[in-house]
């Protein structure tokens, strides 16, 4: 008992400068933002009870609307595009190939790069005359020579195929022997096509879309609570383009405890490549789904850096989220700060947070759950 006793003492000692902090910068905080958000407080005169005030007014503001209009909106469609998105990757590096390591690597690097490098260089991208809009005019340009290559490409392999079987030899139609030389005789054709002149680049006018100074919604014109605005749009590329890779990892990591034989049995029993995953690959790392979900939603409900980073590059109504919103009225600059306010706007982004998570494990229960 002496020694359970000691033990059990040399456990908590350890633990102590731990417990503090978390005694400090999380029960304690929480405990005055919860009691500030009851509260008229402005920091600089003492707090003066309000009572549900704050947080009906929470709703009297159109910013906030906004705000909960964008949380939510980001929330569902970046979780739901990264999450299918991270698995199909992960299947694809899940195979057995030479020089695997190297784009598993490369797959990798956005989500160990600065957040505020990415968000910079997107930023660049999502110009007028950016990047991307470059590219959709070179698509444009060139798209009766894409289109004639492809064209090509699939008359070639389709002729192939049918020989081969005439032939009572088995051929996929994507075969890789016979891909190899369709794409050689689709260069081929395509560049000599160019060449002659038949076909050529076409005059495209200069692509002009506006991504960041608009209040454009994707659809137009449709309801407030169903629109996306432009801009948010093209935070929400920038953040499935970071996030992927941490969860692609996660998957990964479950598919390499998936046997093998499973999937050697569904070959034997006629089983394709689509019902594979379907049947076996996605049942197999439900758990690791719902963590994906679950991370995935906290973190895109609390989304911040990157609207920050975006600054006055975009109209403020347009990017705006629950998180930004919190600290805008926090800290408003030379304004006086709202704390009472923002208190109650921080509460109600955790009790979202909460409930959200709460309904997702309700809907998306995997074994063992």
């Amino acid at each position: 008992m002496r020694t359970k006793r000691s033990d059990t003492v040399a456990a908590y000692l350890f633990l102590l400068p731990f417990l503090v902090l978390l005694l400090i910068f999380f029960v304690y905080a929480t405990g005055r933002a919860i009691y500030f958000s009851f509260t008229d407080y402005d920091l600089f005169r003492p707090p003066n009870w309000v009572g549900l005030r704050n947080y009906a007014a929470l709703f009297a503001d159109a910013l906030f609307l906004s705000a909960l209009r964008n949380s939510i909106l980001f929330a569902v469609i970046v979780t739901a595009v990264q999450t299918f998105l991270a698995l199909v990757m992960a299947a694809v590096l899940n195979q057995k190939v030479r020089g695997i390591g190297f784009f598993r690597a490369a797959f990798y690097m956005p989500s160990i790069t600065s957040s505020v490098v990415i968000t910079l260089i997107f930023l660049w991208m999502f110009q007028r005359r950016g990047l991307i809009n470059f590219l959709t005019e070179t698509l444009q340009r060139h798209l009766p020579v894409l289109l004639a290559f492809a064209l090509i490409l699939i008359a070639v392999q389709v002729v192939q195929v049918a020989w081969e079987r005439r032939r009572e030899l088995p051929a996929a139609w994507t075969d890789p022997a016979l891909l190899v030389v369709s794409l050689l005789v689709a260069s081929g054709a395509t560049w000599l096509l160019v060449t002659t002149g038949l076909i050529l680049p076409r005059d495209v006018p200069p692509v002009d879309f506006i991504w960041l100074q608009t209040r454009d919604t994707i659809p137009s014109g449709a309801p407030f609570w169903l629109s996306v605005p432009i801009p948010l749009a093209a935070i929400m590329i920038q953040n499935v383009f970071t996030t992927i890779p941490t969860f692609m990892l996660m998957y990964l990591a479950a598919l390499q405890d998936v046997p093998k034989s499973h999937y050697e049995a569904a070959a034997i029993d006629g089983a394709n490549a689509t019902q594979q995953f379907l049947r076996i690959t996605i049942p197999s790392v439900a758990p690791v789904t719902f963590l994906v979900l679950t991370l995935s939603m906290i973190g895109t409900l609390q989304m911040f850096d990157q609207v920050a980073i975006f600054g006055d590059a975009a109209p403020l109504r347009s990017v705006v989220t629950l998180a930004y919103f919190v600290y805008d009225r926090m800290f408003p600059g030379a304004q006086t700060p709202e704390v009472g306010f923002a208190a109650a706007g921080a509460m109600f982004l955790a009790v979202l947070t909460l409930v959200v998570v709460l309904l997702q494990r309700r809907l998306v229960r995997s074994e063992g759950y």
